[in-house]
């Protein structure tokens, strides 16, 4: 439960910042990267909407692998030239390999304690 409503914290903190500075600019820099633009609004939804229900532990599993995909993205387009350790323009890899790591095993291990899919569908395996 501590990872799960941790890692929905942190990305939905990540999410507002992008409805914050307007979706459109996201758009713009996923395109600048040399990713689909649309792929900008998919994931500030991901970060946004999907966290709330990590948080309160309804759909985790996917939850978790939307995750996944999401930070291997952003480890392999931005953060894998700057090094583990990142240099002087931008932080590196380090905590997003984190992210990753907790992602996956959330998506291995599924909803736990005061999960709702736990409440709603009666099994401490989802």
């Amino acid at each position: 439960m501590i990872l799960r409503v941790a890692l929905g914290l942190m990305f939905f903190i990540h999410g507002v910042a992008k409805f914050q500075m307007g979706l459109g600019n996201v758009a713009g820099w996923f395109e600048s990267i040399g990713v689909a633009g649309f792929l900008g609004y998919v994931v500030a939804f991901i970060e946004l909407t999907g966290e709330v229900a990590l948080i309160v532990g309804l759909g985790t599993r996917v939850i978790s692998a939307l995750l996944a995909f999401v930070m291997s993205g952003a480890t392999f387009t931005v953060k894998l030239p700057a090094g583990f350790m990142g240099n002087s323009q931008t932080a590196g890899y380090e905590l997003d390999v984190v992210l990753l790591s907790v992602a996956i095993a959330l998506c291995l291990s599924g909803s736990q304690l005061f999960a709702l899919d736990n409440t709603w569908f009666g099994s401490s395996k989802n």
